[in-house]
């Protein structure tokens, strides 16, 4: 049977940590790297591992995965984040694939998102595959920007059972980390791949992302919570958008914006009721309806 070693990142996750080290207790090896935990985090992991390296606190916590892939000493690797379990169902499954000779150099894993204390089973959120299980030196990190996706070399396959993911608890939590952390990075990464900044795209990104999320992404099935997730990931692409305009030297087009605005509202108008039509007909349980 291949030895699994288990790499865990976490800063100040005290409330959350037990569970999540808890939930891979059936590994050969738990490499946890403390980024400069100032709570309890470290004190309980040590009940867990002696393998704990402590590192700087960067919001580019990829790096210090990427040191914890290092460090692993399993021939698979599993990459968890604290407010991250492993099912007793997903456990089996990685097992059955430790027992075997596997071609494959990874597997993607389902990740089943709790937000604001419900599962999100649309909006864009489920399955949401990530690759978190890999051989031993065919994975790492880019570290070019905070939402990356493990990068493997060589074949990958996918797992049926999930990682469950106790995602945002709140409001607060949800705008913090959006403004702190993930648009500065992703308005960074756009520019870096070449963005030509646009001031329509202060209406068309929030639109475009919230027609996504509420219709394509069937976020109407999850209720309140696909709606508000849906408006709120609506205004994540407008943060998003002013911080290019910030990086753009808040350059000042001239432009009629409500000409602009309202040319916007049109094609916007036009595309709501498009989908409340499409879904309305496609959810019907008239085939005649549908068909018509």
């Amino acid at each position: 049977m291949k030895k699994l070693s288990v790499v865990i990142s976490a800063y100040n996750e005290e409330l959350k940590i037990k569970d999540c080290l808890e939930s891979v207790k059936f590994a050969d090896e738990i490499i946890f790297i403390d980024n400069s935990s100032t709570d309890k985090t470290q004190i309980i992991a040590r009940k867990y591992t002696d393998k704990i390296f402590k590192r700087e606190n960067n919001l580019m916590l990829n790096a210090n995965k990427n040191f914890g892939f290092e460090e692993a000493s399993g021939d698979w690797i599993l990459s968890l984040d604290a407010d991250e379990r492993v099912s007793s169902e997903l456990r089996k499954e990685i097992q059955d694939v430790l027992k075997k000779e596997v071609s494959l150099s990874g597997f993607k894993i389902p990740r089943k998102n709790i937000i604001f204390g419900k599962w999100i089973e649309n909006t864009g959120w489920y399955p949401d595959y990530q690759i978190r299980l890999f051989k031993k030196n065919k994975g790492k990190f880019a570290q070019k920007h905070v939402h990356e996706l493990l990068d493997v070399n060589g074949d990958v396959g996918i797992f049926k059972e999930d990682i469950v993911h106790y995602n945002y608890e709140s409001i607060g939590q949800f705008l913090d980390k959006m403004i702190r952390i993930y648009t500065e990075s992703e308005a960074k990464n756009l520019v870096a791949k070449g963005y030509e900044f646009k001031l329509s795209d202060a209406i068309r990104m929030p639109i475009s992302e919230f027609l996504s999320r509420f219709f394509l992404q069937k976020g109407y099935k999850d209720g309140a919570h696909g709606l508000v997730l849906s408006l709120l990931m609506a205004f994540y692409h407008f943060v998003v958008f002013t911080k290019l305009w910030e990086l753009n030297k808040f350059r000042n087009e001239d432009e009629n914006t409500l000409e602009l605005f309202g040319e916007e509202y049109k094609k916007t108008s036009h595309d709501i009721e498009h989908w409340i039509r499409h879904e309305k007909k496609s959810s019907s349980k008239n085939p005649l309806r549908r068909f018509f």
